[in-house]
């Protein structure tokens, strides 16, 4: 499956994708799109009943807070957070709201405000974007200086035995003091 990858092709501009098992193979963007990696083709699914998560959103913390990483930095910015370009590409974390959120907040683009979980606060600048869904907030977690991971909740999913870092109830508010 890597025969076709060699530093060559690697370095091109273009994406070359896993699988690629020969040299003159253009590579494997999309996976299963005629069938599965499975004997006779098809796909092995196991459906599961959803649970919600441990903490869910409620009249003093109304929204989903999720964390994630970015294209530019990798987990705690350790590493790449020493490297300028990098740090100079994204120098600080942010959390974006949905442009009805943030209205219904009073919160404007590119404003310093508060996050505020059961188990902490940080202040970090506001990202207004459609790009998030309404009643959603997300943070990446790679910043010190705006520690996401300060907010989220690390109680053990009850099957995988894993904290859920990846959802918990946030309430988002103006900075009014001077």
């Amino acid at each position: 499956s890597y025969h076709g990858m060699n530093y060559e092709r690697l370095n091109r501009p273009e994406a070359l994708h896993w699988p690629c098992p020969a040299a003159d193979h253009p590579g494997t963007p999309i996976l299963h799109t005629a069938k599965f990696a499975h004997p006779d083709g098809l796909g092995i699914f196991n459906p599961i009943e959803w649970k919600p998560p441990a903490e869910v959103p409620d009249a003093e913390y109304p929204f989903v807070l999720t964390t994630g990483r970015i294209l530019w930095h990798w987990h705690t910015g350790s590493m790449t957070r020493r490297s300028a370009t990098l740090d100079n590409e994204v120098p600080t974390g942010w959390i974006e709201i949905n442009p009805e959120d943030a209205k219904a907040l009073g919160i404007k683009d590119k404003e310093t405000v508060r996050a505020i979980t059961r188990r902490g606060a940080v202040d970090v600048p506001a990202r207004v974007t459609k790009d998030i869904m309404k009643g959603v907030m997300f943070m990446p977690f790679h910043f010190a200086e705006c520690a996401a991971n300060i907010l989220t909740n690390n109680a053990l999913d009850p099957i995988a035995k894993i904290p859920e870092f990846k959802a918990c109830a946030v309430k988002v508010e103006k900075i009014t003091e001077a």
